[in-house]
């Protein structure tokens, strides 16, 4: 969770110097374990709903019309960056920053509800066949090793210092485990994310195109509430709106290139995106580096940010799985799950240290997203190696390859 400060007048884009009394939420009373704690079990319901959702999606639908499944599966993109931000700052102002968290109660309630209803049971497994085993050691080393790593090097960062214990120990710790998990994943028959199948040079394309562009673009989602509140003195509310047509770009970019990817060749819709959205991030880097710049130029500079992101996210994602057998599927969504959800929490992880390294002024924010479009820019050699004709045949299903 990222403490934004609650300061500034309630409308009107005038700024205003904000008081060092408004500059610490009261959630930030909160020790950082605490919130660790709390956030593990958060993602510990979404580790489990994303990739099987995108999965179920995956193995449905017409292999010649993926890329109109994964933009159903992409709704929440669209729903989830217009309306979240407008919520949140709706009820930080109204309510309490509380409500932040307790209004997911009732919204998990309705979907444990209809996942109920309207989920289809289990089929039965075929007489004979094996059944899968959950990688229990896998599982075991690789959430805690990412979390580890993720957290020692946040608190490097918050520091400035590395070798600090709180950050050296924690940092070696997670690395350890992903060093155990990696080398698991290659030697085991069925490992808990199948590392095997970057050897498909698609996959491999499109999982590298994916990790810079997410821990960019993700990351610098929390660039501009900050900049709003702190630095031109906005209500949470008013940040939430102004960071919404940028949320609506995303998602109806987002549904149309879902649908070419169908009929054009990857590489040029990718990596046409990820040149949009490195543009995009590298505007802001110049208009909130100067001092009282007119707000709807850095709104417009997100709409141009959205454009990037609904061309290279679904779409990327649609080019790894389309020509996987159908038995690797469930592994491609787990492995596309897991390379976003790190990505995204480190590129968090970074802009967040630089900014507070650099100070929440103009050349800090500045900074910042100059870092996230240079990683949206490291995106595009990637895109350039996928696919450049339109879509091959499904490949027919293969046995996963035998330990070595």
């Amino acid at each position: 969770m990222v403490c934004w400060p609650v300061a500034g007048p309630r409308g009107g884009l005038s700024p205003r110097p904000v008081r060092p009394e408004e500059r610490r939420h009261p959630a930030c009373a909160w020790d950082a374990e605490s919130l660790i704690a709390f956030r593990a079990v958060q993602g510990l319901g979404g580790g489990l709903l994303q990739p099987v959702g995108m999965a179920m999606g995956m193995r449905v639908a017409d292999r010649a019309r993926l890329g109109r499944a994964m933009a159903l599966l992409g709704l929440p993109i669209l729903v989830g960056p217009v309306a979240g931000p407008v919520l949140g700052g709706w009820l930080v102002d109204a309510a309490s920053w509380h409500w932040v968290f307790l209004i997911n109660l009732p919204v998990g309630a309705l979907a444990l509800v209809l996942a109920a209803r309207l989920l289809p049971k289990d089929a039965p497994p075929a007489p004979g066949a094996a059944r899968p085993r959950l990688d229990l050691p896998g599982l075991l080393t690789l959430s805690p090793g990412l979390a580890l790593l993720l957290y020692g090097l946040s608190r490097g960062g918050e520091r400035g210092d590395f070798t600090a214990p709180g950050a050296l120990v924690p940092t070696l710790a997670g690395a350890v485990l992903a060093t155990v998990f990696v080398r698991r994943a290659l030697t085991v028959r069925a490992p808990l994310l199948g590392l095997r199948l970057l050897r498909d040079r698609t996959f491999a394309a499109a999982v590298t195109t994916l990790a810079p562009f997410t821990c960019g673009y993700f990351g610098s989602m929390l660039l501009g509430p900050q900049y709003w509140q702190q630095e031109r003195g906005l209500s949470a509310t008013v940040a939430g709106l102004l960071g919404a047509p940028a949320g609506l770009v995303v998602g109806t970019t987002m549904r149309i290139a879902a649908r070419r990817v169908d009929r054009v060749a990857p590489r040029l819709l990718i990596a046409a995106g990820c040149a949009a959205g490195a543009l995009g991030i590298g505007l802001p880097a110049w208009q909130t580096g100067t001092p009282g710049a007119a707000p709807w130029r850095i709104v417009v500079a997100g709409m141009v940010m959205g454009v990037g992101a609904g061309m290279t996210l679904m779409p990327a994602m649609t080019a790894a799985s389309r020509e996987l057998p159908a038995d690797r599927l469930a592994g491609a969504s787990t492995a596309l799950s897991i390379n976003a959800q790190p990505a995204a929490s480190a590129g968090t992880a970074l802009l967040s240290v630089l900014l507070g390294a650099a100070g929440p002024d103009p050349a800090g924010f500045r900074l910042a997203y100059a870092v996230a479009a240079a990683l949206l820019a490291l995106a595009l050699p990637a895109a350039l190696r996928l696919p450049g004709g339109r879509r091959g045949r499904a490949r027919p299903p293969v046995s996963p390859p035998s330990a070595p």
